[in-house]
């Protein structure tokens, strides 16, 4: 199995040098059960991310957003991130239901469980995210279109 792994290294690292070379902003390749996808983040690095079966890798770290910036800010310490409903897919975040509409939720909003939070767009398909649990809206911690990945933390219900 080593051998497969440093196969699948030096594509990896050709399918970055290829990203570079021609200023492509991502590039994905399958072939079998293996999908390689690299995809440049605002002119830093190249970010991998590879999907094999789960017996051969490891889950993959969620990766911080360059310029995720959260509509009600607040200190670190300010942050309880225990009680943040995690998002539970990567796609885009849509605070309202259509472009121009009220929002689903407010800071201070009270909601009950099941209650659509906002709506993420994966794969051309909105999925509405519902609370888990009713309580008090105390921070949305993503903005209007902005792009999310899984288990990074949308919003804090007390």
């Amino acid at each position: 199995m080593s051998s497969e792994h440093t196969v699948d290294q030096a594509l990896i690292r050709n399918l970055a040098d290829i990203l570079n070379e021609t200023n492509l902003s991502e590039i994905e390749v399958e072939q079998g059960k293996l999908r390689i996808r690299v995809s440049r983040q605002a002119q830093f690095a190249p970010a991998v991310t590879a999907s094999i079966p789960a017996s051969a890798a490891s889950a993959p770290q969620p990766q911080a957003v360059p310029g995720g910036a959260s509509p009600a800010p607040a200190s670190e310490s300010e942050v309880d991130l225990s009680k943040a409903v995690p998002s539970p897919m990567v796609g885009t975040v849509y605070l309202s239901p259509e472009p121009g509409a009220a929002p689903f939720i407010e800071v201070g909003a009270s909601v009950t469980a099941g209650q659509t939070l906002v709506i993420i767009e994966a794969m051309k398909t909105m999925n509405q995210i519902p609370a888990p649990k009713a309580g008090t809206v105390k921070q949305i911690l993503v903005s209007d279109t902005q792009p999310v990945e899984f288990g990074e933390p949308l919003v804090i219900i007390e």
